[in-house]
C-alpha cells in the first residue's frame, strides 16, 4: 500500500503500473493480484483507509454532541488533522476522479464514499430538527451547505496548508451557518 501511495503521488495513478508498484513494495505480481485485483483497487483501498480515519472521528465527535451546532463546530477543529491525513495526496485523488469520470464502474466506487457523507449529513441535520437544536428546514440543502463547505476548507487547506488557521476558518465557517440555521426560526 505505502509502495502504491509513493508511486501514484510520484508517477500519477495513470501512468503508474502495477509492475512498478511490486517493484517497489519488493513483492512478486502474484503476491499482489493475491491482495489486489486491480491498481484502482489499490487505489481504492489507500481511499478507504483515509476515510475510515475521518469516519470514526466525525462519529466520535456526534455521538458525544448530539446538539447539531456544538457538533458541528467541532467536527470543524480536526480540519488540521484530516488535511495533515491526505497530505501528499490531492494529485492522487485529483488524477483518480478524472480516471472516474472516464469510467462508469470507477466512477460508482468513486462517488460512494461522497454519498456516504451525505446521508451522514442528512441524518445528522434530521436529528438536529427532531431534537430541537436547528429549526424545520430542507435537510438535503443544509447537508449539501455543510459539505460544500468541509470539501472546500479541506481542499484549500491541502493546497496551501500554511495559508491560514484552517481549524479557525472552519470553526468561523460553520459558525456563520449554524448562525444562519438558528436564525431561520425567529
Amino acid at each position: 500500500m505505502q509502495a502504491a501511495q509513493d508511486l501514484f503521488s510520484r508517477s500519477g495513478f495513470e501512468s503508474a503500473s502495477v509492475s512498478e508498484i511490486c517493484q517497489l513494495a519488493g513483492i512478486s505480481k502474484g503476491a499482489f493480484y493475491h491482495h489486489f485485483p486491480s491498481k484502482q483497487s489499490v487505489f481504492m483501498e489507500l481511499l478507504a483507509e483515509w476515510l475510515r480515519g475521518l469516519d470514526k472521528a466525525l462519529e466520535d465527535l456526534r455521538s458525544n454532541q448530539p446538539e447539531v451546532p456544538q457538533s458541528l463546530i467541532q467536527m470543524a477543529e480536526i480540519l488540521p488533522a484530516i488535511i495533515k491525513a491526505a497530505e501528499g495526496r490531492l494529485p492522487i485523488f485529483l488524477e483518480f476522479w478524472v480516471h472516474a469520470t472516464r469510467d462508469p464502474a470507477v466512477w460508482e466506487t468513486a462517488i460512494a464514499p461522497y454519498r456516504k457523507y451525505k446521508e451522514f449529513f442528512i441524518q445528522m441535520m434530521e436529528d438536529g430538527i427532531s431534537g430541537g437544536s436547528i429549526p424545520e428546514m430542507d435537510k438535503e440543502t443544509a447537508a449539501l451547505a455543510v459539505m460544500s463547505m468541509a470539501i472546500g476548507l479541506l481542499l484549500q487547506g491541502i493546497v496551501d496548508p500554511a495559508g491560514s488557521d484552517w481549524a479557525g476558518v472552519g470553526r468561523e465557517s460553520i459558525r456563520l451557518l449554524t448562525d444562519g440555521l438558528t436564525r431561520r426560526s425567529t
